[in-house]
Formats: structure tokens, C-alpha cells, sequence
């Protein structure tokens, strides 16, 4: 039996922070730790090394942009879900830059936040809808702002998963469209990060956009 997802809850407000950890542990995903304090939040999450840390932006202490930042440089980085009540664009671009992997307003259904921990731990990039397009958006500008390198040679397969990634399909979207196992698919996202010595899937996209291969 594969172990439970190690999941750790970091919010300030006690009655929310403990609603959403009953929630995941109803869902069986196993909750290392609850927190309302960013700086609190580094130093448990270094030593109880949750696989994914459900993120508030708004804590007394430290920004949770800064949170998700430290998080991300740590030696071993969860995968960050921020769970916020502002759906502002400037605090979604803001946290993907610092190293979310996704964000999700708090108005979002119970199914709905337990699917987005799930795809977060498999290394998919989760977003509110309205919200993916602009992320996506803002690295094509980004991409617009300086030449880049033919960079490592991906294999035909790889390239063609890579830019249906791009697109946004998911995972499993992507086993369907190639005829494929969702776990061979995702052994190819893998082995394209390893060889473009990138560190997740929004920025595996933003290489894609870079080279057009989301236009393709």
C-alpha cells in the first residue's frame, strides 16, 4: 500500500486552518502539521518535510509570497497550493514567480480543493479558472523580452508531450490524446525537466511558450 500524502496546513485564521485539515484527513491525505505563522511555517516544514504545504498569502508575520519563496529554495521543496480569499492578479503572478505550483480561491468547493492537492502532487500546475490563462500570459510577455538557446535536444515523443503541456491539457488529457499511460507521460514530463534542469511543470510551459511550441 502506497503511504498517505503528507500535507501540511498553513493559515491564520484557527477555524479555517482546522476545517481544511479535516477536510483533507476525511479525504485520507495524512496532515504533518497545521500553522498560522510564516516563519513558523519554514522551520516545520524543514523538519516534518510535507509533500505539499496548503498556503495562505495573508499571515501576521511574513507574506506568504515570502513563504512560498522560502519553501521553494529549502532542501526539500514541497509543492505549494496557495488557498487565498483574493483572486488579485498581482498576488497570483506574484506566488508562481516565488514557486507555487498552483492558487485557488478560498470560494472554491470542497471537491474541487481536494482535486487541486491531489494534481498538485502529481506536479500539475492548479489554477482558479480564469487565472491559468493568466499566468500563461504573462510568461509569453516575459518570453517576448530576449532571445533564448536551442537549449538540450528533446526526443519527438518529449517534444510532442511538451507541447500539449503547453496547451494546457492535463496530464491525463495528454495519455488520451497520445494513447499513452498516464505514468508514461508523466515519466516524459520528468525526464524533459531533468534534461532542461527545470524544477516544475509552470515552468516547463514557460520554456514551451519561449519557443512557440504552445502556437504549434
Amino acid at each position: 500500500m502506497t503511504s498517505a500524502l503528507r500535507v501540511m496546513v498553513v493559515d491564520d485564521h484557527p477555524m479555517w486552518r482546522d476545517a481544511v485539515a479535516r477536510d483533507l484527513e476525511n479525504a485520507m491525505y495524512e496532515v504533518v502539521a497545521t500553522v498560522g505563522e510564516g516563519r513558523q511555517a519554514l522551520r516545520v516544514a524543514a523538519a516534518v518535510r510535507p509533500d505539499v504545504v496548503i498556503l495562505d498569502l495573508r499571515l501576521p508575520d511574513l507574506p506568504g509570497v515570502e513563504v512560498a519563496r522560502g519553501l521553494a529554495a529549502s532542501a526539500h521543496p514541497p509543492r505549494v497550493l496557495v488557498l487565498s480569499a483574493s483572486g488579485e492578479h498581482e498576488d497570483v503572478l506574484e506566488t508562481v514567480k516565488a514557486g507555487a505550483s498552483g492558487y485557488l480561491v478560498k470560494s472554491a468547493s470542497r471537491e474541487e480543493f481536494l482535486d487541486a492537492v491531489r494534481r498538485t502532487a502529481e506536479g500539475e500546475p492548479v489554477f482558479t479558472p480564469g487565472l491559468a490563462g493568466l499566468v500563461l500570459g504573462e510568461y509569453r510577455r516575459l518570453a517576448t523580452q530576449g532571445p533564448s538557446d536551442d537549449g538540450p535536444c528533446l526526443t519527438d515523443r518529449e517534444t510532442e508531450v511538451l507541447r500539449l503541456v503547453a496547451k494546457g491539457l492535463s496530464y491525463r488529457q495528454v495519455a488520451e490524446r497520445l494513447v499513452l499511460s498516464h505514468r508514461t507521460v508523466q515519466n516524459h514530463v520528468q525526464n524533459t525537466l531533468n534534461k532542461l534542469q527545470l524544477h516544475n511543470r509552470v515552468e516547463l510551459v514557460r520554456y514551451a511558450i519561449e519557443r512557440g511550441l504552445d502556437e504549434a
